[in-house]
């Protein structure tokens, strides 16, 4: 999973307390106010009041699919059923076998057979559905396959998938990297007017979205039997995004005790 520089986050600070903690939005520029609107407090209350840093902070984090699906189709027509089955379960050994000689486990393969009358002779067809969550080891077994058993065999192109719940998983991982973004943005504030970084009073989610492949891929989607394995995937790498708000309290810079 790869991790994309977040743009630079927008930043709000508030050093000086409001009596009236209204929206920002109610200030005006100039000397004159509108009634109703949040005053500076005095020096005595200053010292009461609770100091804030407000920041935002975006991030967007990607994953490629971590499983693909390929599937094996081979088939014949004969005259006699006898010899149209033996046809297909001779080459259907043959693959079984080869997958677990190549490590891929059982519950990673299905096998549906298809027998019909087809006018004056028997088809049998059988289909091997293997997925994969090594993709390197899935072009090695196509590639063998397509050697050894040549025209015989018709073998699918890959498709890539995502696994049930990577979606949330990584809105969650982008969330969290935003928060992160706008924790080092306060912290840096706070450093550069001499004050330090208090606790989070406020941690809000404004934004998320997410979204598939690149957003410039229309074109090449309508050709997808003709991309290449590279291009599949980045095709269906996943996308996310998130933008927070947080409220961190401010207190100034702790004095030195001297030492009698």
């Amino acid at each position: 999973m790869s991790l994309q520089q977040a743009p630079p986050s927008r930043v709000f600070v508030e050093l000086v307390p409001w009596a009236d903690r209204g929206r920002e939005n109610n200030l005006v520029s100039g000397a004159e106010t509108l009634p109703g609107l949040r005053r500076p407090l005095s020096s005595a209350q200053t010292q009461t009041a609770t100091r804030e840093v407000h920041v935002s902070g975006t991030a967007e984090v990607s994953a490629g699919p971590n499983r693909a699906q390929v599937t094996v189709r081979v088939s014949s027509t004969k005259e006699a059923a006898a010899e149209a089955k033996k046809s297909v379960y001779r080459r259907l050994d043959y693959i079984t076998q080869s997958l677990q000689q190549q490590g891929l486990q059982a519950e990673n393969v299905t096998v549906t057979k298809d027998f019909r009358r087809v006018e004056n002779a028997y088809h049998m067809e059988a289909e091997v559905c293997i997925t994969f969550t090594e993709f390197g080891k899935m072009q090695n077994i196509c590639n063998f396959l397509v050697e050894k058993l040549d025209s015989s065999v018709i073998i699918s192109p890959p498709q890539f998938y995502h696994t049930p719940g990577s979606v949330e998983t990584l809105r969650r991982q982008a969330c969290l990297v935003a928060v992160e973004n706008a924790c080092r943005k306060a912290q840096e504030v706070c450093n550069l007017v001499g004050q330090t970084l208090g606790k989070p009073l406020l941690i809000k989610e404004e934004e998320t979205k997410e979204w598939e492949g690149q957003i410039d891929d229309h074109q090449s989607s309508k050709l997808s039997s003709s991309l290449t394995v590279q291009q599949k995937i980045k095709s269906a790498t996943i996308h996310a995004a998130s933008k927070v708000f947080i409220t961190f309290e401010v207190k100034g810079k702790e004095k030195k005790k001297k030492h009698l």
